[in-house]
């Protein structure tokens, strides 16, 4: 009998992004804003967002490709 595809998994699909942290990960991030005490309870905090940013590279202009390529080849 064959798995269904939709149970499938991928490796990459354990690393997938989370937008929701578990509470260890909302603690560290909430104390680093100043948000969260030693003192205060790790029961019933604030969910903490985790947004990815991927910004798109720059590509080099005709005449940095030449140099970085000549800086390249003398060393």
């Amino acid at each position: 009998m064959s798995l269904h595809r939709s149970l499938k998994t991928k490796p990459a699909g354990l690393n997938q992004h989370r937008n929701v942290l578990k509470r260890h990960e909302r603690i560290a991030k909430l104390s680093e804003r100043g948000e969260f005490d030693d003192g205060d309870s790790p029961l019933g905090i604030v969910k903490v967002r985790n947004i990815k940013i991927v910004t798109k590279k720059k590509k080099k202009a005709a005449g940095e490709e030449e140099t970085a390529d000549a800086s390249t080849d003398e060393g």
